[in-house]
């Protein structure tokens, strides 16, 4: 019997000290935020902390930099009644600020010391140097009438800065490390082939890439296309879903000039990059409508050979 009241009275308290512990849990979360809480409100004030003392800093600065004015201009002053002439010279910021020079004294020493007279000698030199500056200025004149033209690369925009030539692909193999591209050797009329990457995989079968003629653009930067460096650039008439290799006149041969009529001029040695010919003259190549390569109308021609076309693609943009 007194067990049985025992366990009666334990298991009447149970629900006593569940409530107790859920209490003492909340409890201990309610501190936990608070905490968390409190630790904000030290780091909100360190940053408003912060930024007091930023601003206060900088006015202090903005009044170190009033009062150092100041001081210039009175030291300015005073060189001034001591008699110090004033020489405006360039500062670094390109502002023009005045800077103290000593005015040349009378002589006030004795006789002697003055018996050197360096003055003397002064308007000779002074002759020559203004003999000098009339001839330097004669000399530029001179230079100016003979202005040299101006470097290749200042000059005109068009087609002729382009070293555009026949060339032969002799072989052509998928690039190691790209799917997309083509590693051709090709010969343009040097003493030996150069190396050419193409992104010409999913247009042109490979079989149809071997010992085939086409036109290259020549004096391009080289450029390393996925550790392959290519010397040169194959010229396809090309549209979002196709693209065809240009094919020069029959009976060309590899080194061929590629010329426009109303374009003379001699090519650039290599291309700048930083001017972007070749971005401001691509946009003006084509193929008309009977699928002739052109630059603004003018027909890409090998001189006494005929003209370069596509296969089937016309007014087609060119690159």
């Amino acid at each position: 019997m007194f067990l049985a009241r025992s366990l009666f009275k334990m298991s009447g308290h149970t629900p006593t000290i569940t409530r107790l512990e859920q209490r003492a849990a909340e409890a201990d979360q309610i501190i936990e935020y608070l905490k968390q809480q409190v630790q904000l409100l030290k780091e909100k004030a360190i940053v408003q902390a912060n930024v007091r003392e930023e601003k206060k800093l900088m006015v202090e600065n903005a009044k170190l930099k009033k009062d150092i004015e100041d001081l210039k201009r009175q030291l300015l002053e005073k060189e001034r009644r001591r008699g110090v002439r004033q020489v405006a010279m360039p500062s670094a910021d390109s502002s023009i600020q005045c800077v103290s020079k000593p005015s040349v004294p009378e002589p006030s020493a004795p006789a002697s010391a003055a018996a050197p007279a360096p003055t003397a000698k002064v308007p000779p030199a002074s002759n020559n140097e203004a003999k000098k500056k009339v001839k330097a200025e004669k000399k530029g004149e001179k230079q100016e009438k003979k202005a040299p033209a101006p470097p290749q690369e200042e000059a005109k925009v068009d087609v002729s800065r382009l070293d555009l030539r026949v060339g032969r692909i002799i072989s052509a193999d998928k690039h190691p490390d790209a799917d997309a591209l083509y590693v051709e050797q090709v010969d343009v009329g040097e003493p030996a082939p150069r190396t050419v990457v193409s992104g010409l995989v999913k247009h042109v079968p490979l079989e149809q890439m071997q010992n085939r003629m086409a036109v290259l653009l020549c004096n391009l930067k080289p450029a390393k296309m996925r550790g392959v460096v290519s010397q040169a650039m194959v010229m396809c008439a090309s549209s979002p879903d196709k693209v065809e290799i240009l094919d020069p006149p029959n009976g060309a041969v590899p080194g061929d000039r590629v010329t426009f009529q109303g374009f003379p001029g001699e090519p650039d040695k290599e291309l700048n990059p930083k001017k972007k010919v070749w971005e401001q003259v691509q946009p003006d190549l084509r193929t008309d409508n009977q699928c002739v390569a052109t630059y603004k109308g003018a027909a890409f021609e090998v001189a006494g050979k005929g003209v370069c076309k596509a296969q089937t693609m016309n007014n087609s943009g060119i690159k």
